[in-house]
């Protein structure tokens, strides 16, 4: 595809998180394949803004060519940059940078809030226009917008797709704006792994950007009421003189300069503070801080607790109230910002500055779930909307007035449904398989590693494994109905009817070796599919591996207990080793699971199994030295379900072991796959 960003800011260097993970993303497609080119500008239109960027890109070793009209072009990681620096006509620069490149993709975001480039991109001729929701401030409609606009809220319904930063941000566009909104990651991360920089006994509790709307007066609040601690502020984009005079007054507060690279800063660190009191659409820099290994002390508003992905601390803040109708020095919108009580701020820092215990524990989680997240942060969900878009005609001006003001007349409860479905519609179109989500993209002749989930369990589990076995297979989780962007699905309860289905989709993938891993019941599942397909004469898995899951034989005459009532259930669900405590604790998300989490109950509980010969190939069976429900007994009784190679191995760990012996698991199970494959 040929893609360009409309960016209306300073694209690179620059130390926003916008700015930053829009280069990231443009960067992560051109490495991608693509063709990249993005048309961006300086702060100021002036000869100082284009000599002090020409100067910056010099630094950095990046070769410039001054184009005429007023444009500097330079590549960076494969990505084309085109710099408007000296003539102020950016609707006529960015309309030439569209003849000349001829998209098949225009990006847009919200960093142009005036829709200056737009406008100008919605009139292309042939590109389809995406935009890119970054902060709901910028967005024009809305309890949650600086700037309301009918008339701006219609023409962003002339996109072909409309993309936020986290799940409250599309969530929000869906209900005030009647957009078809989806989150899809669009904030990615350098390439690499960080360090572990984050130490108990760095210099400084660290906050970046201090500003009203950043939460400034926290940070104050707390170096007032903690002199023994010596806090870091980091002025950047929000931060005016005003609020610069507030830092310079505090004598433990040091403010530090800006930096390309992050590590400088987060090496100093060893508690970060992000006490937005406007609602953030997700932060980049908690999941910076805590892939780090750094706590991260954060406010408790908008998509922030997306970013915390559940680890402590989400902390209350009174929100910005409204905003004033001026700018400040920045060009930023004044917001009414209400007093705040620093009280529950203070008891945390104390704790986490004087525990190092706690600081331990805190740090060991933010970085567990942070690297958890980043092996599957990449362009290609957002590639794949792209291509998905492409299919569809383009969106236009009519398409936008047919739809004005579409929500107009419904429920609230109708408007989070409406919101529901087009997202899972959205998700449907990008992903070519439902059962097994991106096994077609497995490279030709590779062994696939079909993964089968336990009970109410999804495929983001697995997901994790692919760096880790990518030498020896291809990871292809299996989606069951009910669950992820099969939300809207009828869970299936009977254990014939699904081993039935998932033969007929693996018939329809093409033809390569595969092998089954299944953990509790998708032990069975995968056990039972091996068998279907031997009726069925069709190819058989290298391998079956049975995790936590007792030999099926145990199962003969099975009778069926009574169905649990709801209570009853419940207290099962809460019993149950590796359920996230997140779930546990959310009424929401535990109402969301409970439909798959009845119906696979239903399905387990309900299987008797029927005895046929041996499977002829080899099994082995996985399970935990510490779980009270599947012992070694268990595991060593599928030895009579194969005439071929069978071994029995456990690991430290209970029902869930892998979140103990999450290593020790993937090193034997490649050993098992390259014996077998």
């Amino acid at each position: 595809m040929r893609i360009l960003l409309a960016h209306n800011s300073l694209y690179y260097p620059a130390h926003g998180g916008g700015d930053k993970s829009n280069r990231l993303l443009m960067e992560a497609l051109a490495a991608r394949g693509h063709q990249v080119r993005v048309a961006t500008r300086v702060e100021r239109f002036s000869q100082a803004d284009h000599d002090r960027l020409a100067g910056e890109l010099r630094s950095r070793a990046i070769a410039i060519d001054d184009i005429p009209g007023g444009v500097l072009r330079f590549q960076r990681n494969d990505v084309d940059v085109r710099v408007l620096a000296l003539n102020p006509q950016l609707r006529a620069f960015f309309t030439a940078q569209i003849a000349e490149f001829d998209p098949d993709v225009i990006v847009t975001s919200t960093d142009d809030p005036a829709q200056l480039l737009f406008d100008v991109a919605v009139k292309a001729a042939r590109a389809h226009v995406v935009y890119l929701v970054r902060a709901t401030i910028a967005a024009p409609f809305g309890p949650e917008s600086s700037s309301l606009s009918e008339e701006r809220t219609i023409r962003l319904r002339q996109a072909d797709g409309v993309v936020g930063v986290s799940q409250y941000v599309a969530d929000y566009c869906c209900k005030y704006g009647g957009l078809d909104a989806i989150h899809v990651p669009i904030s990615l991360l350098e390439p690499g792994r960080p360090d572990a920089v984050g130490a108990f006994d760095n210099r400084y509790v660290l906050m970046v950007n201090p500003c009203s709307v950043k939460g400034i007066d926290i940070l104050l609040g707390l170096a007032d009421r903690m002199p023994e601690v010596t806090f870091g502020a980091v002025p950047t984009w929000g931060t005016t003189a005003r609020d610069r005079e507030s830092l310079k007054r505090r004598a433990n507060i040091r403010i530090l300069q800006p930096v390309d690279n992050i590590d400088d800063l987060l090496r100093q660190t060893r508690v970060m503070l992000v006490p937005s009191v406007w609602a953030e659409a997700r932060s980049r820099m908690i999941l910076e801080s805590m892939a780090r290994a750094i706590p991260v002390m954060a406010s408790d508003v908008g998509g922030i607790h997306e970013a915390m992905m559940g680890v402590d601390y989400l902390l209350p803040v009174n929100q910005v109230t409204g905003y004033r109708p001026t700018v400040d020095e920045h060009m930023v919108p004044v917001a009414e910002v209400p007093p705040q009580n620093v009280g529950p701020w203070v008891d945390v820092l104390h704790r986490l500055t004087t525990d190092r215990a706690h600081w331990d524990s805190v740090s060991r989680r933010s970085r567990e779930a942070a690297l958890n997240y980043m092996d599957y942060l990449t362009a290609q969900p957002f590639e794949a909307v792209l291509e998905a878009l492409r299919r569809n005609p383009k969106r236009g001006p009519a398409v936008a007035e047919a739809r004005r003001n579409p929500l107009e007349g419904l429920s609230d409860q109708k408007k989070k449904l409406l919101a529901l479905r087009l997202k899972q519609r959205t998700i449907l179109q990008v992903e070519s398989n439902l059962w097994f989500p991106g096994a077609e993209a497995a490279p030709p002749g590779a062994l696939r590693l079909f993964c089968f989930p336990y009970a109410g369990g999804g495929t983001l589990p697995y997901r994790k494994w692919a760096p880790s076995l990518q030498e020896t297979a291809y990871v292809c989780p299996v989606r069951l109905p009910g669950r992820e962007s099969r939300l809207n699905e009828t869970p299936v309860e009977s254990m014939s009817d699904l081993v039935t289905t998932l033969a007929r989709e693996l018939e329809s993938l093409p033809a390569s070796p595969f092998a089954f891993f299944g953990h509790s019941m998708g032990g069975v599942i995968a056990f039972e599919l091996a068998r279907e397909l031997r009726r069925r004469g069709k190819p058989m898995p290298t391998v079956l591996i049975a995790s936590a899951a007792r030999a099926p034989q145990f199962r003969l005459n099975h009778q069926p207990p009574p169905e649990p009532s709801e209570t009853e259930f419940l207290e099962q669900i809460r019993r149950m080793d590796g359920i996230p405590p997140d779930v546990l604790a959310n009424e929401e998300l535990l109402r969301l699971a409970m439909p798959a989490l009845r119906a696979d109950a239903r399905m387990y509980t309900r299987y008797v199994y029927t005895p046929e010969d041996p499977l002829a190939l080899p099994v082995f069976a996985y399970g935990g030295d510490a779980d009270p429900n599947v012992t070694i007994q268990h595991l060593q009784a599928w030895n009579l379900q194969t005439t071929a190679a069978f071994e029995a191995r456990t690991f430290p760990g209970a029902h869930f072991y892998w979140q103990k012996s999450g290593t020790a698991l993937l090193a034997e199970l490649e050993t098992d796959l390259r014996n077998t494959g």
